[in-house]
C-alpha cells in the first residue's frame, strides 16, 4: 500500500466525512439524471463511470479503521424514500441487458451463478446511500460514516462491484465487436434462482452472525 493511500486513510475524520458525503451525493444525483433516459445510448458508459467512482469511495471506507457511532442505537431517520420509480426507469432503459449472471460469494467453492438485475442493484445502492445521507444531513456524522462503511462491506459494495462487472462486460462486448449470446435463459423471477440466492444468503448470515454470537447452525 502506498504512503499516499495510508495517509489518506488516516485523514482528519471531518475532512474525510465531507469528501465521502460529496462523492455519495454526486453519485445519487448523477444516477437519478441517467435514469431520466434523456441520453439512452450513453446510459451504460455513464453508469460504468459513476459506479467506478463510487467504488473508489467505498474502497476508502473499507480501508479506514472501523467507525463507531456516538449512540448505541441508531436514531430513526424516518421513512425510506421510494426507489421503485427509479428501479422501473432503469429496467426500461436497460432492457434487454438488465439481467446478468453473478456469483453470490466468490470464496464459496462451486457456488452456482445467480441471475441479477442492474436496475435492482442501482435501487439497492441508492437506498443504502440515502440512509446514511439522512444521518449526515441531520448532523450525525459518525452515524453516517458507520452506516456507509458497514453497508459498503455488507451490501452496497458487493452489489456495486457486481453491477460494475456487468457494465464493463457490456462495454467490452460493444467496443470489441463481440455480440452477446442469447439472454433468454436468464431470469431473476425463476423459483430456482430465488432459492439459490436465499440459500447463499443464509450461509453468509450464519458465518458472519451465528459464529460470533456463539450460535450453532441448524
Amino acid at each position: 500500500m502506498s504512503d499516499a493511500t495510508l495517509h489518506d486513510a488516516k485523514r482528519d475524520p471531518d475532512d474525510f466525512a465531507v469528501s465521502v458525503a460529496d462523492s455519495i451525493e454526486s453519485f445519487i444525483v448523477a444516477v437519478a439524471e441517467v435514469s431520466r433516459g434523456d441520453e439512452p445510448d450513453s446510459a451504460v458508459p455513464f453508469l460504468l463511470l459513476e459506479i467506478s467512482q463510487l467504488l473508489l469511495t467505498g474502497g476508502r471506507l473499507g480501508a479506514h479503521e472501523d467507525f463507531l457511532p456516538d449512540e448505541r442505537y441508531e436514531p430513526d431517520v424516518g421513512p425510506e424514500p421510494d426507489v421503485d420509480e427509479l428501479r422501473e426507469r432503469f429496467a426500461r432503459l436497460l432492457d434487454p441487458v438488465d439481467v446478468y449472471s453473478e456469483v453470490f460469494d466468490p470464496y464459496v467453492p462451486r457456488t452456482a451463478p445467480v441471475a441479477c438485475r442492474i436496475s435492482d442493484d442501482l435501487a439497492d445502492i441508492i437506498t443504502d446511500l440515502r440512509h446514511g445521507m439522512a444521518h449526515y444531513r441531520d448532523g450525525r456524522v459518525s452515524e453516517a460514516l458507520w452506516w456507509w462503511q458497514f453497508s459498503y462491506l455488507s451490501n452496497w459494495g458487493p452489489t456495486a462491484s457486481a453491477a460494475l462487472r456487468a457494465l464493463q462486460s457490456l462495454v467490452a462486448h460493444v467496443r470489441l465487436d463481440q455480440p452477446l449470446d442469447e439472454l433468454g435463459g436468464l431470469d431473476t423471477d425463476s423459483v430456482a434462482a430465488e432459492e439459490r440466492l436465499a440459500e447463499e444468503a443464509g450461509r453468509v448470515m450464519e458465518a458472519e452472525i451465528a459464529g460470533p454470537l456463539g450460535l450453532r447452525g441448524v
